[in-house]
């Protein structure tokens, strides 16, 4: 028995469930979100020796039980297996559809969307230029709305600025933070900008008590992370973009916006898939590197949602 939804297959990580979400969500079924974490020894095995048809679903995950959905929207590696046991136990009626590298043959898949910057080829691989997401307009149109009185005393033009920090390829100290930190202040005082600031916890407290004691007097707003998560409405406020370059993930939805991103280069990432990344989007025209001012060009906003999603429908409706 099929059910004429879509299961959004993931281990729950932000960047990873927001990209399932926002494609399965221009699919256009109804969306059921599941979070799969897999029981031992199947949770340490690579997707390339889980067996056949075996689900692997261990306590903390949800449960995956017939009827089987008409669309899967898998994304990450630890949802590759439970994904193919689903395709073989519903006898390959439900079509299942992958984000990012699988690990295994794309082929077992009826179709695999991942970044250029993963070099995954096949038949039916479609690469994409930067992270899928879940951004709409509609969304940032309503954020707007609930947020901007409270920065309307803020000078245009309005800068988001979208600050990550250290990961496993990029390292943010206090040099780096203090070289964001003077390029953000140059930037109010030679265009005369507002800015409004959001950072993650890999940040770090010391690098943002920094950002704070440097840009003390300016119009800058930074979230602390209290009350309601304004950064979709710093998206829609804003007239350009800073983004740290450690997360494909900001930069896509930055992009999205069709307004000039500056990518704040953190140290580290070369030669790494980041670095390919960002050539990439450089190439294409649509970011540009923050150099300690404002550019202003035009691009084409960056959604590759729809294009897949037909797509997608198509495999539905065959």
């Amino acid at each position: 028995m099929i059910d004429d939804v879509t299961w959004v297959l993931t281990d729950g990580k932000a960047g990873t469930r927001n990209g399932a979400l926002g494609l399965a969500a221009a699919v256009g079924l109804p969306v059921i979100d599941k979070h799969t974490h897999s029981r031992l020894p199947w949770r340490w095995l690579p997707p390339q020796l889980w067996l056949p048809g075996v689900l692997g679903v261990g306590a903390g995950g949800d449960p995956l039980a017939p009827p089987w959905p008409r669309l899967l929207v898998s994304a990450g590696e630890r949802s590759v297996g439970p994904a193919l046991a689903i395709k073989k136990l519903s006898g390959g009626k439900t079509c299942c559809v992958h984000i990012q590298h699988p690990r295994v043959d794309p082929a077992k898949f009826d179709l695999v969307t991942a970044s250029a910057h993963d070099r995954l080829t096949g038949p039916n691989v479609r690469t994409t230029l930067g992270a899928l997401h879940h951004v709409t307009g509609k969304k940032l149109e309503t954020e707007t709305r609930k947020f901007e009185a409270q920065f309307a005393h803020l000078p245009r033009p309005l800068v988001a600025v979208l600050i990550g920090g250290a990961n496993r390829v990029y390292r943010f100290d206090r040099a780096t933070a203090e070289r964001l930190a003077d390029g953000l202040a140059k930037i109010c005082e030679e265009a005369g900008c507002g800015l409004l600031i959001t950072a993650s916890r890999r940040t770090g407290a010391a690098n943002e008590a920094l950002l704070r004691e440097r840009l003390k007097g300016m119009h800058a707003e930074i979230w602390d992370g209290t009350g309601e998560n304004p950064y979709f409405a710093f998206l829609g406020l804003a007239d350009a973009i800073i983004v740290t370059s450690d997360s494909a993930n900001m930069v896509s939805e930055a992009c999205y916006t069709g307004k000039p991103v500056h990518v704040f280069h953190l140290p580290g990432g070369d030669g790494t898939k980041f670095d390919r990344f960002h050539q990439s989007l450089r190439e294409a025209g649509i970011t540009r590197p923050f150099k300690g001012r404002l550019e202003d060009w035009q691009y084409e906003a960056l959604d590759e949602r729809a294009a897949l999603a037909a797509e997608i429908q198509a495999l539905l409706n065959k």
